[in-house]
């Protein structure tokens, strides 16, 4: 029963690359022109099973990316919550204490969102879920990729802000007799 998960982390949005916390914005023309460079790049996705985050930045990825997709809610970003659409900079400005226990404990959801933990247990569940042999490449957010990873390698929570996942990253895991094991990323 040997499953095999390429991450893909959507490309950035406008609001992205100004420091906001996401509010499920579609990607704009550079967006796009990155997936589909990405695109060129990734052969080995051609025949496995395409899911998806309901985000739109998320579909229109697998789009670029020439996918026909399913969308999956447990591959959804965080939720944010009071904090969806804000900049971090006035964040750190108007929030600082709940911004940096956010940012350190996992158990943490000081904007009534999610805490990474919350997100641990959806993305570790889902993971968990595939009872037959798979190959599937999910386009997705990196707070998801985070915990796929520490699920995956079996890593306390706290480890998330120890992990770095930049737009149209590629992440490979696989499960196999012996659970769940990081792979390199093949494209």
């Amino acid at each position: 029963m040997d499953i095999r998960v390429l991450l893909v982390s959507h490309a950035a949005t406008p609001p992205m690359r100004q420091g906001r916390f996401p509010s499920d914005e579609p990607l704009d023309a550079r967006g796009i022109a990155d997936s589909e460079a990405l695109c060129e790049r990734m052969t080995s996705i051609r025949d496995a099973v395409a899911l998806s985050s309901p985000a739109a930045c998320a579909r229109d990825t697998a789009q670029a990316l020439g996918l026909a997709m399913r969308v999956v809610p447990e591959l959804a970003e965080i939720d944010y919550g009071q904090w969806r659409g804000r900049r971090l900079a006035e964040l750190a400005e108007s929030a600082p204490h709940e911004l940096a226990a956010w940012s350190r404990d996992p158990d943490a959801a000081p904007h009534g969102g999610e805490s990474f933990v919350q997100v641990l247990a959806r993305v570790g569940g889902w993971l968990d879920s595939f009872d037959e042999a798979a190959s599937v490449v999910a386009i997705t957010h990196a707070s998801v990729i985070r915990a796929a990873l520490i699920h995956a390698l079996n890593a306390p929570p706290a480890s998330f802000t120890h992990i770095e996942i930049a737009p149209l990253s590629v992440v490979e895991i696989r499960r196999s007799a012996r659970g769940w094991a990081w792979w390199p990323a093949l494209s």
